[in-house]
């Protein structure tokens, strides 16, 4: 049961909220202020300058100059955050109670709660909206059905990787979330987009809003499912038990008259949620969560999420995805759906629908997304992957120690006919070579809460 406490605070957070236009109560009406851009030719508002992604936290006492401060930066504070500028934003990487790798631990045995407020979440709606999205992605979102997601990527014309995003179907628009670090690069291509979409279809207009100040939590871990049931109402909670991975549904939190939208997945390889809460509600809802289950659940920082997901195998933009970078090399092909392979019609769709061929009919990449488990010494983004007479075929983007699996794991790229599992190479890790061999990511099984089959 939530305690009193986190029922006080909550409703206290609500009164004010009640005050506000009903609209402000849904998931699917960000709060008014948000910027908004329709698809008119204009010039794009500058962004201040934002730091690109990085997943090395060796300082706790970063400069907050330039950075800004998520909703829950004070709560943060106050349950002893250390933190680091990622993305644009100050951001926890660890907190007192619990060191990273112990953070990790929780994590894959009970529930950890992580502040991905950082991350930038728009609407696109519209007559057009639907048709411009599938343009600049290779999802197949005619076919998406209402409150179901896919993971995606907004390509460049050429093919490359302008950032990863998940993209969800709601009642009348789509939910399209992205990285923080990219944020000023992607408002300045979906600015541009949405010019050139208006000038050649006129007819087909497409509104696009950032809901600045909207918050986001990832709730993780097996424990996620019951937890979230304790603070939602009776008929959200029973809702959320057929609610399956890449699945979305509004909620309703309990003793208050708000909805948040509850989509299942996360970035971890564990079951959970990503709950995003309207501005005046977030640290409220998230207090509220976090006193409902002071023994099982715990605030979770940069430094757990980040060897989470590289045990789930997971991209982080900016470092294993680059705008060279294109699906097919990132071992992403699965994105593209059945029909876009057939009829193409986004960008960059000659070069990578090529690139989906066999070697015979001309196709292939030249290097691909692979795991390794390094013996000896971790290895680092950067580090040089050869073959057994020094030649040079690859590079690590990503790597740390395993805390589920003992080892040394890491992700990167490697030449195409090197790439099978099984297949033993040499990284150099600070001048030495060290023995690696390629396996299958993820690294850890996926534990996600997956619609059952249904047999033929």
């Amino acid at each position: 049961m939530a305690s009193k406490r986190g029922v006080a605070v909550l409703r206290a957070a609500f009164n004010g909220y009640r005050l506000l236009p009903a609209g402000l109560r849904r998931p699917s009406e960000p709060l008014k202020s948000s910027r908004c851009f329709s698809a008119q030719p204009s010039r794009p508002r500058k962004l201040a300058r934002v730091a690109q992604p990085s997943a090395r936290y060796a300082s706790t006492k970063a400069a907050e100059t330039d950075t800004e401060k998520t909703a829950l930066y004070e709560l943060h504070r106050k349950y002893g955050a250390k933190f680091v500028p990622f993305g644009g934003y100050q951001m926890p990487v660890q907190y007192n109670d619990l060191s990273i790798v112990k953070s990790h631990w929780w994590t894959r045995d009970k529930a950890s709660l992580f502040d991905v407020g950082h991350m930038v979440q728009h609407h696109f709606s519209g007559p057009g909206a639907e048709a411009f999205l599938q343009r600049i992605t290779p999802s197949s979102l005619s076919s998406l059905k209402e409150y179901h997601s896919t993971l995606s990527t907004i390509l460049h014309r050429a093919g490359g990787i302008v950032d990863d995003t998940i993209i969800a179907r709601l009642p009348g628009k789509f939910y399209v979330v992205t990285n923080a670090g990219c944020r000023e690069k992607d408002k300045a291509y979906l600015a541009k987009e949405l010019e050139i979409w208006q000038k050649e279809f006129p007819d087909q207009p497409v509104e696009w809003n950032i809901l600045d100040g909207q918050g986001l939590i990832a709730l993780q871990g097996p424990l996620s499912a019951d937890l979230l049931s304790r603070i939602l109402t009776d008929a959200s909670a029973n809702d959320l038990k057929t609610l399956y991975f890449g699945q979305s549904m509004p909620a309703t939190i309990k003793d208050t008259n708000t909805e948040v939208l509850v989509s299942r997945g996360g970035y971890t390889g564990e079951d959970g949620f990503e709950i995003s809460i309207s501005p005046l509600a977030t640290k409220a809802v998230t207090q509220f969560l976090l006193d409902s289950a002071k023994d099982e659940l715990r605030l979770a920082g940069l430094g757990a999420r980040d060897t989470l997901r590289l045990e789930a195998g997971m991209c982080l933009y900016g470092h294993d995805l680059k705008d060279i970078t294109t699906p097919v090399e990132a071992a992403l092909s699965w994105i593209i759906g059945k029909d876009r392979r057939e009829n193409g019609g986004f960008y960059g769709d000659s070069i990578i629908l090529q690139q989906l061929k066999k070697n015979s009919e001309g196709g292939g990449v030249s290097q691909r997304r692979v795991g390794f488990v390094v013996e000896g010494a971790p290895a680092r983004e950067g580090a040089k992957i050869i073959d057994k007479v020094g030649t040079e075929i690859g590079v690590i983007t990503s790597g740390c120690p395993s805390p589920t699996l003992k080892k040394n794991i890491a992700m990167g790229y490697i030449k195409n006919g090197m790439h099978k599992i099984g297949t033993e190479v040499m990284v150099v890790i600070r001048g030495q070579s060290r023995k690696a061999t390629i396996v299958k990511m993820p690294f850890v099984p996926s534990k996600y809460f997956k619609a059952p089959t249904t047999a033929e």
